[in-house]
């Protein structure tokens, strides 16, 4: 009976629907209202919600996501599948949470891309509480060693990106793309926004907290395997330069994204490797001390 009961609210929780391009999409739900919905195309968590139903994260009107598919990696670019039968994940509690397993297995088209063998599976899991975490597994089926990189592209929804700071991202070296990738030292107490920023920031903590001033709501970011993040915001001139890209949406957007960028993750065949993304929403009357935001990480 309890095994029929933890089926039942699995399912009851978790409901398959088509999106406006009749791709189906995933829609997780809370007790208390939160919401998420994952689409099968790229494994591209397409929506959060509280449990007042506002939106969490950021989409574009003019696409469902920020620039080329090809750019952020060819796995965003496909269908995935829903994985019903995944391997166990070590030391992970489901229970109580609404989850769904996805799976990308290498195909022939993959291998004109990239020539090897891989199983990628992603868990995309929302708390009772509406926190939405991601577990992505990446295995080698090769017959010899790969290596990549990987980010997440987490597009957080802001009242207005010159409100915003980051906070735990400061002293870090970090490497910019506006500059050819040269590597400088992060000086302010904390990241704010006036002008276009693409950076990656390396060994960075494990918690992370972007803080909106005007919402008084602060995005706590958890991570582990993943050692940089990204920062980025087009700002006015990008924006108006990007085809599926509103030009005054870069005001209401903000990437923090965790990744393993500097140094790639390198797998022997059989060998796997596990990244964990979660996200959560607190008011900011929280302070920096209560997240734990110090080099000491999780």
């Amino acid at each position: 009976m309890g095994h029929s009961a933890a089926v039942w609210d699995y399912r009851a929780a978790t409901e398959i629907t088509k999106d406006w391009n009749g791709i189906d999409q995933v829609l997780l739900r809370t007790p208390r209202g939160s919401s998420a919905r994952v689409s099968l195309h790229g494994a591209q968590v397409t929506s959060w919600r509280n449990e007042h139903g506002e939106e969490l994260l950021f989409t574009s009107s003019k696409f469902g996501n920020c620039g080329s598919l090809e750019q952020h990696g060819f796995a965003r670019n496909r269908m995935w599948a829903i994985d019903e039968n995944p391997p166990p994940l070590p030391g992970n509690d489901s229970s109580g949470k609404s989850f769904i397993d996805l799976v990308l297995k290498s195909s022939e088209e993959d291998m004109k891309c990239w020539p090897h063998s891989f199983e990628f599976r992603l868990r995309v899991t929302l708390a009772a509480d509406g926190d939405l975490t991601l577990i992505s597994r990446v295995r080698n089926i090769n017959g010899k060693p790969f290596s990549f990189s990987f980010a997440y592209h987490t597009y957080l929804l802001v009242s207005d990106i010159s409100e915003i700071r980051i906070e735990g991202l400061e002293t870090l070296d970090y490497l910019d793309n506006l500059f050819k990738k040269e590597r400088f030292t992060e000086q302010g107490d904390a990241i704010t926004f006036e002008s276009e920023v693409d950076r990656v920031y390396l060994s960075s903590p494990n918690i992370i907290a972007v803080l909106d001033h005007e919402k008084k709501r602060t995005f706590v970011i958890r991570k582990e395997g993943l050692p940089d993040v990204a920062v980025w915001n087009p700002w006015e001139k990008k924006s108006k330069s990007m085809v599926d890209f509103g030009d005054e949406e870069y005001k209401q957007m903000l990437c923090v994204d965790g990744a393993v960028i500097e140094k790639p993750v390198s797998l022997k065949p059989g060998e796997e490797w596990t990244g964990r993304l979660q996200l959560s929403v607190v008011p900011s009357s929280f302070c920096s001390d209560r997240l734990g935001l110090d080099r000491s990480g999780l």
